[in-house]
């Protein structure tokens, strides 16, 4: 069978690479051309776009980048008709991969979405684009089956969240050999996820960085992101006890004590690491703005709306300065609190249905493509 995938971030590189992998076992003859990243190009196929062409960050990034965004639609419905695949399969990034799907399902290609488009959180006007253009929808987070079956009557496959195949099945990290190669001593890891995207980076960095000089008994490590280059990074490496490891987020992790995390994907994926966290969020004033209008939610972090509580704190916008930041680094860094945390995050890993995603899915889109 012939598969075109589409994912536009490095979550859904991770993501779609992994369902890549399990399409391979149900289907050998598996036949991919996508839109993704370094990790799904391992799975082998044909790479369109890379997903680091394709991310803008925001309401205003996207005004402005709206000509290069009309030009990638144009082009991908061009390649989807050259290539004449038995399934699209749009990975998450619902701005793009809704207009494609629309279009798709009316040239009569079958359409699937693995991980819902986050409509419970803003607009859910979206839901009508979902049931007129999407055959299958596989959604990872428990609540979100409730909110298209019961709220939409609009039926769709939990299959679990694939974050906890990807982390289960990592072999544990050799943290004497981890430091020594990437030029740590002995003390302890406080982990910088600042993001994957340029801009938010450089809003993130510099006020995470700003407490290291009141954890000097601590060594800060920022997991550069894929998408980035290493000298992006060095304008922002000011201190001895800073440094960069590149493109070992999991490995990072794998040694950290404690991490400060920019809100995203990286908050769930530093939860099921066991890390006690500060979640940081701080955007475009305009898109912020805009955003904080028309978003109705308690929380940010994937975590707290999981479990439908505060189990991380969250510093957002005007809230995420140095004197919060110290106040609650220290906070997740005493025992006790720490101890409270560890038993939230099982009780998160069960909520999300344990391991399997991956090929729960797969097994669902080859079985519904060869009926």
């Amino acid at each position: 069978m012939k598969y075109y995938i589409i994912a536009g971030e490095a979550s859904g590189d991770l993501h779609a690479a992994n369902l890549m992998k399990a399409l391979k076992k149900v289907d050998p003859k598996a036949d991919f051309r996508f839109w993704g990243g370094d990790l799904m190009a391992t799975e082998g196929g044909t790479p369109v776009k890379h997903y680091r062409d394709l991310a803008f960050m925001g309401f205003a990034e996207v005004i402005m980048n709206l000509r290069t965004i009309l030009g990638n639609i144009s082009f991908c419905k061009e390649d989807i008709k050259k290539f004449d695949p038995d399934v699209i399969i749009f990975v998450d990034y619902p701005g793009f991969n809704l207009r494609i799907a629309k279009w798709a399902r009316k040239e009569g290609y079958k359409t699937h979405f693995y991980i819902s488009p986050q409509i419970w959180a803003w607009k859910e006007n979206r839901i009508k684009d979902i049931q007129r253009d999407i055959d299958e929808m596989y959604v990872i987070l428990p609540f979100e089956k409730d909110f298209y079956e019961e709220k939409h009557s609009y039926d769709v496959h939990f299959v679990g969240h694939p974050l906890i195949d990807a982390i289960a099945h990592r072999p544990p990290v050799n943290v004497e050999k981890f430091k020594a190669e990437n030029g740590l001593d002995e003390r302890p890891v406080i982990a910088l996820l600042p993001g994957s995207r340029k801009q938010e980076i450089v809003k993130m960095l510099e006020t995470m960085l700003s407490v290291t000089d009141d954890f000097k008994e601590y060594q800060f490590v920022i997991a550069g992101a894929p998408s980035q280059e290493p000298e992006f990074y060095q304008q922002f490496i000011k201190k001895k006890n800073v440094h960069l490891v590149m493109n070992k987020t999991y490995d990072v992790l794998g040694v950290a004590t404690a991490a400060l995390v920019t809100s995203g994907t990286a908050t769930l994926e530093t939860a099921l690491f066991k890390v006690p966290e500060v979640v940081c969020y701080k955007g475009n004033f305009i898109s912020y703005q805009i955003a904080k209008r028309v978003i109705n939610l308690d929380y940010i972090s994937l975590v707290n709306l999981i479990m439908d509580r505060e189990v991380v704190k969250e510093l957002i916008q005007s809230e995420f300065n140095k004197k919060n930041l110290k106040k609650e680094l220290q906070k997740i860094l005493s025992e006790a609190h720490r101890e409270k945390m560890f038993a939230d995050y099982y009780e998160l890993e069960q909520k999300l249905g344990g391991t399997g995603a991956s090929e729960k899915t797969a097994e669902l889109i080859f079985k519904k493509i060869t009926d």
